[in-house]
């Protein structure tokens, strides 16, 4: 691994070494402004929206008691956290900015960030952001191996970019091959060629980092492409994703 262009090495359900490209400064800092952007127009919009019932909003918040005003920066700052860390949880590690950006928030395993980890990272962002936009936070991208900030340091957590795939490689048309019955092992009626073993592989390999959708509609297709079955097998293997992927692997190991 070279220290300019760190990754992360992870292993898939597949048992296939996966090398993930670790995001940089510079692909988080454009994540983090169109999140600022977007966190920007909200407050701006609250403002405008209260104004309507209040008049003058900046003195009442100055009519209000030390403690008063303390809460209120304190609830301002907890609806920033809570946002952060929800998109994160419930989106598979991306906020807007970062699914714009094409980079992902993931645990030093590679695995799907939790809401603890998630937690954890977004609250420390006020420490790395001393002692002005993001100093610390920067200073400790720049000097660790994989450009984490202190948050993702006590977290247990990184970002990886995500890499694009040229996924129409997987429909074309190709020989066909047929289920043994009441088995997962399949036998070609057509000899799978290197080329299409490797498609196989790769389909496999990635599978567990792409959209649920996609990796439904994508391992249906390679099914098509190289099952040869009837309707009822094709069902029965295309009941869930291990049953397809299973079926893909029986097919790759009898080549």
């Amino acid at each position: 691994m070279s220290a300019s262009s760190p990754s992360l090495e992870v292993a898939t359900p597949e048992r296939v070494a996966l090398t993930l490209p670790v995001a940089g400064i510079g692909f988080r800092c454009m994540a983090w402004l169109i999140d600022a952007l977007i966190l920007f127009f909200f407050w701006v919009t609250a403002y405008f929206v209260f104004s309507l019932l209040v008049s003058d909003v900046l003195g009442l918040f100055q009519g209000l008691s030390g403690l008063a005003q303390t809460l209120l920066v304190l609830g301002a700052f907890a609806t920033q956290w809570m946002y952060s860390t929800l998109v994160e949880v419930f989106f598979n590690g991306q906020s807007p900015g970062k699914r714009l950006v094409g980079i992902r928030v993931v645990r030093v395993d590679g695995s799907p960030v939790g809401l603890y980890e998630s937690a954890v990272r977004n609250l420390l962002r006020a420490v790395d952001f001393l002692p002005m936009l993001y100093t610390t936070g920067c200073l400790s991208m720049l000097f660790t191996e994989q450009h984490r900030r202190l948050g993702d340091l006590v977290a247990g957590t990184l970002l990886v970019r995500e890499e694009r795939f040229d996924l129409d490689k997987y429909t074309a048309p190709a020989a066909q091959a047929s289920l043994v019955p009441g088995s997962r092992v399949a036998t070609a009626s057509v000899s799978l060629g290197a080329r299409d073993v490797e498609l196989i592989l790769a389909f496999l390999e990635r599978a567990p980092w792409l959209e649920p959708e996609a990796r439904r509609r994508l391992g249906a297709r390679m099914v098509e492409r190289f099952g040869g079955l009837t309707e009822e097998e094709r069902t029965a293997v295309l009941a869930s994703a291990p049953s397809t992927e299973g079926f893909l692997r029986a097919l790759a190991q009898v080549r």
